[in-house]
């Protein structure tokens, strides 16, 4: 096997394994513990009437005994402005969110550019070669700028570098190293779409140096995202979701009472030592007193 034909086999390895990695990381979060709760309003799921003013269903008189209605669409498109424009970021610290949307918005532009990609491969009309060609121009410029705003951000603003570990810096490096040698790899002369399409074929013939240099560093970059703290995207459903927006009300029989008790009863998953993080604990001396 030579070295082209390596690469690409590592490649789509690593495309496998980012999405197996992803899925695992959902499953952990979905079975995590039962979370404190505190209820904040205005909670999406109550319905566009409430969230207007932060009303709830406690406005009601017996609300406990009325049939409650929530609202998904209202949850999804509040999920959806958080996932694609930072809103939260945008209201709280507009100053960051330029560079966070910009590398954001780059990402996914160059995921919907890589799923094109592969229609480019093998569909070579002129209209699909030129969306496609403007849809990878735009994803390489905006995340490469909004990666380039973020690393000079964490390395001039004091604040910024009191919460900065060497991992995030690691992190942003890694990413503009992708993004700048993929960028290059257009200038060798390399077909893009033949390219795409020899890979997923696996019948890659050769690829220029800088190209491979790319592949690897990607490949690398796929695995790592979902055991890093850039796998936050699978938290992003259960952060907002399951904690920020749950406030379903712990009824007599209801699932919620169902799962406190078992969260009350199952062994503390943590390892602070403050007593009240630990299970109750029946004191041997007390009974022969």
């Amino acid at each position: 096997m030579d070295g082209a034909t390596l690469v690409s086999v590592l490649l789509l390895a690593a495309l496998a394994g980012f999405l197996v990695l992803s899925a695992l990381k959902f499953w952990k979060y979905s079975r995590l513990s039962t979370h404190g709760r505190f209820d904040l309003y205005p909670v999406p799921k109550e319905g566009a009437d409430k969230v207007r003013y932060g009303g709830s269903y406690f406005e009601e008189s017996e609300w406990w005994a009325k049939e409650r209605t929530t609202s998904l669409s209202t949850e999804v498109v509040e999920i959806m402005k958080e996932m694609f424009f930072i809103k939260t970021l945008f209201e709280r610290q507009r100053s960051l969110w330029w560079a966070s949307f910009l590398f954001h918005a780059g990402v996914y532009v160059l995921f919907g550019w890589s799923v094109l990609l592969i229609l480019g491969a093998f569909v070579r009309a002129d209209f699909v070669i030129a969306v496609i060609n403007v849809v990878g121009e735009l994803g390489f410029a905006f995340a490469a700028v909004g990666t380039v705003l973020l690393l000079v951000r964490r390395l001039t603003d004091e604040a910024s570098r009191v919460y900065m570990a060497p991992a995030d810096y690691f992190n942003l490096v890694l990413i503009l190293a992708v993004l700048v040698t993929g960028i290059a790899s257009w200038t060798t002369g390399a077909n893009v779409y033949d390219v795409a399409a020899q890979v997923l074929t696996l019948s890659v013939v050769e690829l220029p140096a800088l190209v491979m240099v790319h592949f690897v560093l990607l490949g690398v970059m796929m695995v790592y995202i979902p055991v890093s703290k850039m796998g936050h995207y699978a938290g992003k459903f259960f952060s907002f979701h399951r904690v920020l927006w749950d406030n379903d009300p712990n009824l007599p029989g209801s699932k919620v009472e169902r799962n406190m008790r078992a969260a009350a009863a199952a062994p503390a998953q943590t390892a602070w030592s403050a007593p009240h993080t630990r299970p109750t604990q029946t004191d041997p001396s007390a009974s022969e007193e």
